[in-house]
């Protein structure tokens, strides 16, 4: 049985993570290299994704008669934190930022996977999310095939 509650619940955690991507992508942009520019329309077109992923999502905790979510999820802040830390020790190489990147991209995959199984989820709801997580999965791989790409030396 659908469950407002629940739908509001699994779409308000989906926006968290759309703004942890945002913002781990912002700073992911801000850690490269000059060397590395090429990597900033990348990032710019992980973080245009989540902001219309997010808007979609957050129209639809809208349309439920709920207050959409505006910050970032609790292990996202601690992520960050130590990527802060991380790049003290490793400094800002492109393999760095592009590992780091794919950790969030993996965080971002695990949390369309169990809000696509939670139960009392809409079907409306279930197609949005599932055609959300599709784009996500491309835009791991392309990460993923990123950093592959340069090893570290």
């Amino acid at each position: 049985m659908e469950n407002k509650t629940v739908n509001t619940e699994v779409l308000n955690d989906l926006i968290e993570i759309n703004n942890d991507r945002i913002v781990g992508y912002q700073k992911a942009s801000e850690e490269l290299s000059p060397e590395d520019n090429d990597l900033k329309s990348v990032f710019a077109e992980m973080i245009r994704q989540s902001q219309q992923n997010k808007s979609e999502l957050t129209q639809e905790v809208q349309v439920l008669g709920e207050e959409p979510e505006k910050g970032t999820t609790n292990s996202g802040k601690i992520y960050r934190a130590w990527m802060d830390l991380k790049a003290v020790f490793t400094g800002h190489d492109r393999h760095t930022v592009l590992e780091n990147c794919e950790f969030g991209e993996d965080s971002a995959k695990k949390a369309y996977k169990a809000a696509l199984e939670t139960e009392g989820l809409s079907a409306h709801l279930h197609t949005l999310i599932a055609d959300q997580q599709l784009s996500l999965k491309q835009s791991h791989d392309k990460i993923k095939s990123l950093r592959d790409q340069y090893v570290e030396r």
